[in-house]
This record gives structure tokens, C-alpha cells and sequence, in this order.
């Protein structure tokens, strides 16, 4: 997923985010115990201040009508804001004390808080921390206008600057993955003694030269135009699977192309579809592109799955003409890999129930201005009829789903039925499908043999090509796709070979490929990286107590 969406979103709701950044930076800002209570907070922008009542504020929160004397502020007070200021912020209490301290141990923890210390002039660090702690106490959870009452001094002052900043930076979920950042570093760390010493390099080119050839597919009974980027090899190994690669929200087929080239020097067949719904040319063609349902039709999210069934149908027929790609398509046994909004295309095919019902009462009840760019897009599904969906293609016999975009779509149960091999990938510094709701809490559902590649300070568009064009926006949200992440796409070519080779008789051979001392061996101190079949104990409740907003009337 591009960040079109994430730019669009962020235009039409700048007002919003600030209150947002408020509402986060307040949170974690509770001041020490006091009698003397905060009667007013005055926001200053450069030269321009105002200071309003607190009292006139909870009046606001609580019954949604305006005092007449803020009415002057009614264009800024709006039912949205409202929603901001009855946000609450919890964490067990039993976990707050670990929580905080995983926090401040993280880069990104230390940068929150000095983000804080600038949008709240007078804060210090160690009031900060300690607020913090007394914060995640609360046993109703912190409110905008609770920290304003609580706050040791008659007026809390706000640099809406700073705190405009903040808002572009931090969102709750991603917030939750990096505070969880420096505990997944350490806990999904699996020791050892003996250095890793492979008999070969599965990240290595093959030795097959690659051909690449550029179909167009009709599909007339849905009107759909899908060009088809296929890679393939003279030496083509015929038992091994068919790959389709799906693109991202607002992308295109060539993303991952080094991973395409990569998998057919090794014999693989592979075909990057490219979806035209909500490829880049949809999405900048949009009427309305602040409009979610202009900008992802509903029918997206079945259409995506729809694209990759009927490819396969085309290829099928394709494999028995005479030709130079005959013969090359297994079309009976698929791995699909997808990067965002193509990694839920993957985990739909691969068995992954939709859950529409649960997905609209999270978007009409929980969905917020604070919340990830994914989370909002996710939304674009809820006007779709049906309470569940099952888009399975028997023919997907495995998936390998990159920074995924999951969320509510699948809903509590709907993973819990995929039981083919699945492989996520997850970057704790993604902003767009944040860590912990898009891609660890689903991992844990699956049934079947699974893996989690955890990339440490790995981004949403860590994986893709970096020769591969990206939209000026991303410079919104910064993106680690040099050097420093090269790392990770050399382990993303050598697991992705071997996952892909567990379908084939040379699956032993290839196992080693899928452990932790594999995954361990390209871990940099700039990025850190883990391969796990299974979380550990401790991580767990983590899932379950991490924090959760939640909006009272």
C-alpha cells in the first residue's frame, strides 16, 4: 500500500490529527498527584493563543452542546472532536509497570517522549515517565479533558506546532507496535552456540537465465482489464508451485521484482498480477479522493481475490497451447505472495473467512482520526451486503502475506480457518499497517504451519524493490528502503525460495532455510531481525492487554 490514502486522509482531517496528538500527548502527560488542579489550557501557534476553560470543555465532552460561550469555536468543536476528547487510553494495570519500561527502553518510546516534552512546554522526562505509569492506572482509562483536571498547574500550556508533529508520527496502533519493539527484539531472540553454516545460498540468483513476458487478460463477465507480468526459465522445475504476487493498495505488478526474477532463476514460475481496481492508475484516477469509497470500491476486496481465481482459470489454458509458456504453469498447486492490501488478498485465497459484520461494528463504533491509514481503508469493505465471506481457491495451497493489511476484516475467528502454510512478514516502524493489529494478532490465529519474519525498525515499504518508483507523499511518513534495509530483502529471497520449496520433494533440503538461526544470521544492529514459528509465552498477553482505545457517549 502506497500512502495516497494515508495523504488524502491526512489533508482532510489536519484539525483532527492535532486534537489527536493532544489527546495522545495528554494521555501519557498526567501530572503527579496535586490539589491545585488545571482551571484552562491555552494552545499557542507562533504568534496566536487561546486559552479555554476546561470546565466549559468536559461540558462539551459530555453532553455534545456547545456553552454559549464557546460558541464562537463551533467550526473547531465538532461532533469529531467530541470523540477525540472522550477518547480513553487503557492497559491492564497489572501490565502497566512492564509496559512503561519496555517503552522507555525503545528508541522509538524516547523519541515520544521527547516529542512530548516539546508539545507540552515545562514537562521534563522523569514527569513524564511517572506520568505515564499513573496514567495506565486509571481504572476507566485516561481522557483528554481527565488529564487537563489532574494536570499540577492552573494552566497547561500546548505548542500546536510540536504537537501537530507528533500527530503525523504517532497513531495508537502504531504506538503499540514500537512500544512492543525492543521486547520482540529480545524475546523472539532463540540462542545458540553454533554459528549457522549452510551447504548452499538460498538467496543466491539460480543459475537459470530468467525470461519475462507481459500479458493482458480480459475478463469480460467483470469487465476487468489485468495485465500479468510472467517470469519464468527455460530450466523451469515442473513439480514446483506456481507464484502469483499481488501488489498493494495504490501500486503496481513490478513492486517486488527482484523477488520475482529471483524465485524463477530457481526453476519458479511466477506471475505478478496487477489489480485494476486499486492499482496506482485507479487510485489517482479517483473522482474523489478524499471520498474512501471512491477512492476503494467495496467490491475491491472480493474482486482482488476474484482477479488472482481467474488468472489461474487463463493460465490453465495457456499451459496446454503450444508456445514457449507451455507447459510452465502448475496452476493445481499456488503460493500467492502480497504485499498490504495484497497480503489480505493472499490470506483470503489461502482460506481466511471475512467477517464483515464485526469489520462494520469496529468501523461504526471504534474507528477514529487516531487510528492507521490501514485502519481507515479496511472501512471501505463495510458496505458490502454479506455478514461473512469466503473467497478460498483450492488451488492456493500456501501464502506468504508482506506487511499485511488485517485489521478487523478477518475479525476475531475468520484466520482461525486457514490451516495451508502461511509466512507474515512485520516491521515494527510501519505506520501504515501498524505491527500489532495487522500482523501479530492475526498470526496468531492461523492453524496451519506458520511463520513470522519480524524486521525490527523495518517499514511498511521495507520490502519493495528499491529501484521501484514510490509516490512523493511516502516523504510524509519516512520509509527505510536503502541500504539499511537490504538485509532483509537478501533473508526475504532465501525464505521465500525455501517456504515456496516445502511444496516440493525438496522441502527437507530447504527447512533449515525456515528457522530462527537462518533469520538470525542477516540481523544488523541497525535492524535486527527474527524468524519464529510461534511467539513466546510471555508475549501473549500482550496481545489481549496491550493498549485499547475505546469512546464513551
Amino acid at each position: 500500500m502506497q500512502f495516497q490514502f494515508g495523504k488524502h486522509l491526512f489533508k482532510a482531517s489536519l484539525l483532527q490529527g492535532l486534537l489527536y496528538s493532544l489527546t495522545l500527548g495528554m494521555s501519557l502527560s498526567v501530572g503527579i498527584s496535586s490539589t491545585l488542579a488545571a482551571e484552562k489550557v491555552t494552545i499557542r501557534l507562533g504568534p496566536f493563543q487561546q486559552s479555554l476553560a476546561i470546565a466549559d470543555l468536559e461540558k462539551f465532552a459530555k453532553t455534545g452542546k456547545l456553552p454559549e460561550n464557546l460558541e464562537i469555536y463551533s467550526s473547531l468543536l465538532t461532533p469529531q472532536v467530541r470523540e477525540l476528547l472522550n477518547q480513553r487510553l487503557r492497559v491492564d494495570p497489572a501490565f502497566a509497570d512492564k509496559f512503561v519500561d519496555e517503552l522507555v527502553r525503545s528508541p522509538q518510546g524516547k523519541q515520544l517522549i521527547t516529542s512530548l516534552g516539546g508539545a507540552i512546554p515545562g514537562s521534563t522526562v522523569e514527569s513524564l515517565q511517572t506520568a505515564l505509569n499513573l496514567a495506565l492506572r486509571q481504572y476507566n482509562g485516561l481522557s483528554v479533558v481527565g488529564f487537563l483536571q489532574a494536570y499540577p498547574e492552573e494552566n497547561v500550556n500546548v505548542d500546536a506546532t510540536q504537537a501537530l508533529q507528533l500527530a503525523v508520527k504517532f497513531n495508537a496502533n502504531q504506538f503499540q507496535s514500537q512500544a512492543l519493539g525492543s521486547l520482540l527484539e529480545r524475546e523472539l531472540l532463540v540462542k545458540s552456540d553454533t554459528p549457522f553454516k549452510p551447504a548452499f545460498d538460498p538467496a543466491a540468483m539460480g543459475k537459470q537465465a530468467v525470461e519475462q513476458n507481459t500479458l493482458t487478460l480480459q475478463d469480460r463477465q467483470r469487465n476487468r482489464s489485468i495485465p500479468v507480468e510472467i517470469y519464468w526459465s527455460r530450466g523451469d522445475d515442473v513439480q514446483a508451485p506456481l507464484v502469483v504476487i499481488s501488489h498493494g493498495f495504490g501500486s503496481d505488478r513490478r513492486f517486488i521484482s527482484y523477488l520475482a526474477r529471483h524465485l524463477a532463476s530457481h526453476g519458479i514460475t511466477v506471475a505478478a498480477i496487477e489489480h485494476p481496481g486499486s492499482n496506482a492508475v485507479a487510485v489517482n484516477n479517483a473522482s474523489d479522493q478524499v471520498n474512501l469509497s471512491q477512492l476503494l470500491p467495496a467490491r475491491e476486496f472480493i474482486d482482488r481475490p476474484k482477479d488472482i481465481s481467474f488468472l489461474l482459470n487463463e493460465l490453465a489454458k495457456l499451459n496446454i497451447q503450444s508456445g514457449p509458456l507451455q507447459g510452465k504453469f502448475n496452476t493445481e498447486k499456488v503460493t500467492v505472495i502480497g504485499h498490504s492490501l495484497g497480503g489480505y488478498t493472499a490470506l483470503a485465497l489461502v482460506g481466511g473467512e471475512l467477517d464483515l459484520e464485526a469489520l462494520r461494528q469496529f468501523c461504526k463504533t471504534s474507528l477514529s482520526v487516531g487510528d492507521s491509514p490501514a485502519d481507515w481503508l479496511q472501512c471501505a469493505a463495510a458496505s458490502l451486503k454479506e455478514k461473512k465471506l469466503q473467497l478460498k481457491d483450492e488451488r492456493v495451497k500456501s501464502a506468504i502475506a508482506l506487511n499485511p493489511l488485517v485489521g478487523k476484516l478477518f475479525g476475531k475467528n475468520g484466520l482461525t480457518k486457514v490451516t495451508n502454510p502461511v509466512l507474515i512478514l512485520t516491521g515494527t516502524e510501519d505506520t501504515l499497517t501498524p505491527s500489532l493489529t495487522h500482523q501479530i494478532e492475526p498470526f496468531t490465529q492461523l492453524r496451519g504451519s506458520k511463520y513470522l519474519l519480524t524486521a525490527i525498525g523495518a517499514t511498511h515499504l521495507s520490502i519493495t524493490d528499491p529501484a521501484y518508483p514510490v509516490s512523493a507523499a511516502t516523504t510524509i511518513v519516512p520509509e527505510k528502503r536503502g541500504e539499511e534495509t537490504n538485509s532483509l530483502r537478501l533473508l526475504m529471497r532465501g525464505v521465500t525460495l525455501a517456504f515456496i520449496k516445502q511444496l516440493t520433494p525438496e522441502a527437507k533440503i530447504y527447512q533449515p532455510f525456515l528457522t530462527s538461526a537462518y533469520g538470525q544470521s542477516f540481523s544488523t544492529p541497525e535492524l535486527p531481525l527474527r524468524l519464529n514459528s510461534d511467539l513466546p509465552a510471555n508475549i501473549k498477553p500482550w496481545l489481549s492487554l496491550a493498549i485499547k482505545r475505546f469512546v464513551t457517549g
